[in-house]
Order: C-alpha cells, then structure tokens, then sequence
C-alpha cells in the first residue's frame, strides 16, 4: 500500500482509494506508480472482479502536479524528458482502467479536474454525489487539457467535449449525467453503499463473459455497421462454445442459478 492510495478489498471487489489530501490527490508520480502497481495486481488477481475508484478529502483530484512538474524546469531539457515520461505513464495508466479486465467504476466526491476528470472518463462508468464537479480547464493557464481530452471525447460527445474543453469551465454532477460523464447522481452519504451494490451485482456475473464482452464493446465502436455485426456476431460463436455460457445457458433451462467456472 502506497502512502498516496489506500487499498482495500471486500471479497471480489478491490477499491483504491486516493488518499493524498495535501496535494488534492494531485495525479502526482507516486500516485501513477501506485495505481499502475495496483492495477496491475488487480489485472493477474482472478478472484478480483471490480475495481471500485474513489477519494477521501475535499478533491476526487486536482489532476497533475503542477509544482512536481514545473520544478523540472530547473533541469538541462526544460523538464522535457521528465514530462514526456510523465505523460505517458499518465495514458498507460489511463489505458490500464479504460482496458482493464476487471469492470472499473469511479466514485466521485469533490472536484475531478484535468488528469482527475480524465480518471473519471476512463472508468467504465461512474457515479457522483451532489457536491461533486467536473472541469478541464487547462485552457485557462496556457496548457490544453490534450490527454485528458482522448479519455472524455470518448466518454461523452464531441460538442460536449469541446465546450468543457474550451471554455475550461467547471460543471455540476447534472451536467456529468446529461452528457454521459457519469451515469447517476447519489446522496453522499449513500454513494460509497450504493457504488458498492453496483460492483457486487456485477461480481456474481460470468467473469469470463465480461472478459470478452468489454473488448467486444471497444471493438466494435470503431466499425461501420456491417462490420461490426461480423466481428460481434464470431464473438458470440466463440463465446457460446466456452464452458461459461455452457453452464449460463443450462442453468436457465434447468431453472438454477449458474455455478460459473473458475476460469
């Protein structure tokens, strides 16, 4: 456990927890380090089904630290080695959610800026309580929001995407969920229970299915209509072939719950 993320686990749910309050659990080195770590472990724990995303403190996150950042300035490059690296370890661990083969769920109090909001639009989806905002506001200090834009231009529509991007105007939970950056708005005392009885619904599902049903998703966004009836329709061959929809399938002839293959 990293001293900027607190990890916890409930069965086969796994949270992480940003935990970094002096720095607005800022997307700072250590915690990339931490969560790719993490995600990692997650990603080669098969008893683990869901990660669950979430913050303590007033901030889900501020996104980059910006004085990590800028005291490389000092270095012989200007900082230009130091933020290449940075960045990309950023949009690895971005890629890392966003392909995860568990399903991964953001939990969000507080303000989720820039590389926050970024975090966010990586999940697979999200829910917020009332307080919680959303902003990319990089525009406003002479420095785009240009990676967290690959992540929300994907979450939700362009024209949307644009405006937060733009404007680099702060946005409420109502917005998030009219435009599709998170999917419902939750009293704050009742979010973390509520986020929780998401991932154990999901927990009890056919690992296997979602392990095939996700990159299918992805697949098939990227494809014209005929195409992407071909690529989902050898998916299904394929999957109906495995041992889980085997099992899935006879239990709802046999009118029992499936007893899922551990693998």
């Amino acid at each position: 456990m990293s001293a900027v993320l607190k990890v916890s686990r409930d069965g086969a749910i796994l949270r992480l927890t940003l935990n970094d309050n002096s720095t607005r659990n800022s997307i700072s080195e250590a915690m990339l380090n931490a969560l790719g770590q993490e995600l990692k472990n997650a990603e080669d724990d098969l008893s683990i089904s869901v990660v669950i995303i979430n913050a303590e403190g007033v901030a889900f996150s501020a996104g980059h630290n910006l004085k990590e950042l800028t005291s490389h300035r000092a270095d012989a490059d200007q900082g230009a080695q130091y933020f290449t690296e940075i960045f990309d370890r950023c949009a690895k661990v971005m890629t890392a959610i966003a392909q995860h083969r568990c399903v991964t769920i953001a939990e969000v109090q507080g303000l989720a800026s820039a590389a926050g909001c970024q975090l966010v639009a990586s999940c697979d989806f999200a829910y917020a309580s009332a307080n919680a905002h959303f902003c990319t506001p990089g525009v406003n200090i002479g420095l785009f929001c240009s990676t967290p834009m690959v992540a929300l231009s994907r979450a939700i529509g362009p024209r949307h995407a644009r405006e937060m991007l733009l404007t680099g105007e702060i946005y409420d939970a109502a917005f998030a969920v009219r435009v599709g950056l998170v999917n419902g708005i939750v009293e704050a005392d009742e979010l973390h229970a509520h986020v929780s009885d998401i991932a154990n619904k999901i927990a009890t599902k056919s690992q296997n299915a979602i392990g095939i049903g996700k990159p299918a998703f992805e697949a098939q966004l990227g494809l014209g209509l005929g195409e992407a009836y071909a690529h989902c329709s050898q998916v299904m061959v394929e999957n109906f072939l495995q041992e889980s929809a085997r099992e899935g399938v006879g239990a709802v002839l046999e009118k029992r719950k499936p007893i899922w293959p551990s693998s």
